[in-house]
């Protein structure tokens, strides 16, 4: 699996949020799985609480730092050999993409030590925190991009755990929905119907950015109080 260095910027085009979101949000926010990734040290510094979940984060630093180093180098690759993938670079210039891959690995980096107790070494299904402890909870490149590792029943497990985690005032955002390839979860459907047996109500909404469309699944407990905030903040 590739352990990623996204920064925040990249976070907001593919969930949809801005830094004003982010700012608004009631509690905090969890990153699950945070591989090597800026937003826990970018948001931070806008004053949202971040808490980065991945079970990477029980190896030791220089080890990931190593993995994270090779997804870059892996993802410069992929750029080149599979470029019908990525957005164009009219879009998007592959250098300073990287580049961006680059600061926020250093960040990731320097804020892991400064702030340990922010990363948590924890895998999905089976979160350690408190049922409704964050206000939004974001999961990136994991349940639907490795199919054949998570199959239809460990998502729904994995899905269902971030929900449990996340506030009922709040919401899950899940991105993308396509694997590796950029093959669509065929049985997407049936797993929402379940969660919907499950007592938790789905989206997925669409927004164009970077001349691609990014399809993302919302997920709210029916719990959800009337009238609660939602992720921004603002009342519904």
């Amino acid at each position: 699996m590739l352990v990623t260095s996204r920064p925040l910027d990249e976070y907001c085009a593919s969930f949809g949020l801005s830094r004003a979101v982010l700012r608004g949000l009631s509690g905090p926010l969890l990153d699950c799985p945070g591989g090597a990734a800026g937003l826990a040290a970018e948001a931070r510094a806008l004053g949202c609480r971040v808490v980065a979940a991945d079970p990477l984060y029980a190896v030791p630093p220089a080890v990931l730092a190593d993995l994270a180093r090779a997804g870059r180098d892996a993802m410069a690759a992929q750029m080149c050999s599979t470029p019908q993938r990525y957005p164009s670079p009219r879009h998007l210039r592959y250098d300073k993409y990287l580049r961006s891959w680059d600061r926020a690995r250093e960040l990731f980096t320097a804020d892991r030590a400064a702030h340990p107790h922010r990363y948590v070494a924890a895998e999905l299904p089976r979160l350690p925190f408190a049922d409704g402890t964050f206000a939004l909870t974001l999961s990136s490149y994991l349940l639907f991009a490795y199919p054949d590792r998570f199959g239809p029943d460990e998502q729904l497990s994995a899905l269902l755990e971030l929900v449990r985690v996340t506030d009922p005032a709040g919401e899950v955002r899940v991105h993308p929905l396509h694997d590796g390839e950029g093959r669509r979860c065929r049985h997407l459907d049936g797993l929402r119907a379940e969660l919907g047996r499950h007592g938790v109500a789905s989206e997925i909404t669409v927004r164009r950015a970077a001349g691609q469309d990014r399809r993302v699944l919302r997920l709210r407990s029916v719990r959800r109080r009337q009238g609660a905030a939602g992720p921004s903040g603002a009342r519904t």
